[in-house]
């Protein structure tokens, strides 16, 4: 089984800024369209965050790149493609693992940047794009869907939910510390993080240094317990009213 830290959503580079926590609730932004979309800001109510977050740049009738999607059946639809999705394929990912996903976020009062943990996908279906896209996916205009992005392009789908509310079981930047900074589980070690291999990002304290750049930070942990009563805390801790 693998566990797969995905990271997506605002960030300085993709957006301008965090995205925020809006009344204790974090509130993924998705990134500015690149490619094929049929969704603005506005459609998704939105319009108000993402002007501010991206300090004016962006509004209410700018695209989106809307994805991952969690939908009202508590299913998540997400794609992925080029070199992160190969990254992904020679990793082994496939069904029955896991993706979470963060992102940067700030606070409404300290305005603090950090990474924390805002949903999940457990793979129950991997649907390649480049022969047909089923008509269920263009229906519900997923970018993925609606144009090749890359030869590639894969939607992955299952269980999958976003978190309401943003508690410090979910954030994985240390207190007052730099947002690339986490507090790692213990389960985690070194060579057990693709992209993390460099002895130097490994700190003492049960710190972890981690990258700069990169969508899909797998951790490979075959049958261990530790590691999948992790997972499963922090879905509950997601799944939580």
């Amino acid at each position: 089984m693998r566990i797969i830290f995905s990271r997506k959503g605002f960030d300085s580079s993709a957006g301008g800024g965090p995205s925020p926590i809006v009344g204790g609730r974090p509130v993924s932004l998705p990134i500015p369209a690149g490619a094929a979309s049929k969704t603005t800001y506005g459609d998704l109510g939105l319009a108000s965050l993402a002007k501010t977050a991206s300090r004016g740049k962006l509004g209410a009738s700018d695209l989106c790149h809307h994805d991952p999607m969690f939908l009202a059946d508590g299913t998540c639809v997400f794609g992925q493609c080029g070199a992160a999705q190969t990254h992904l394929e020679r990793q082994g990912v496939t069904l029955g693992d896991v993706f979470v996903f963060f992102g940067l976020f700030a606070d409404e009062q300290t305005r603090e940047p950090h990474h924390r943990i805002f949903g999940y996908l457990r793979v129950a279906e991997v649907v390649p794009l480049t022969q047909q896209v089923p008509d269920e996916l263009t229906d519900i205009a997923h970018p993925h869907a609606l144009a090749l992005h890359h030869r590639n392009d894969v939607i992955w789908r299952g269980e999958g939910r976003q978190a309401n509310i943003a508690s410090d079981a979910l954030r994985l930047t240390v207190p007052d510390g730099p947002p690339s900074l986490w507090h790692r589980p213990e389960w985690l070690k070194r060579g057990g993080l693709s992209y993390h291999d460099r002895a130097d990002r490994w700190l003492r304290g049960g710190r972890l240094k981690s990258v700069a750049r990169g969508q899909e930070f797998v951790a490979d942990i075959g049958r261990r317990k530790a590691p999948r009563e992790w997972l499963e805390s922090v879905i509950e801790e997601i799944n939580r009213s």
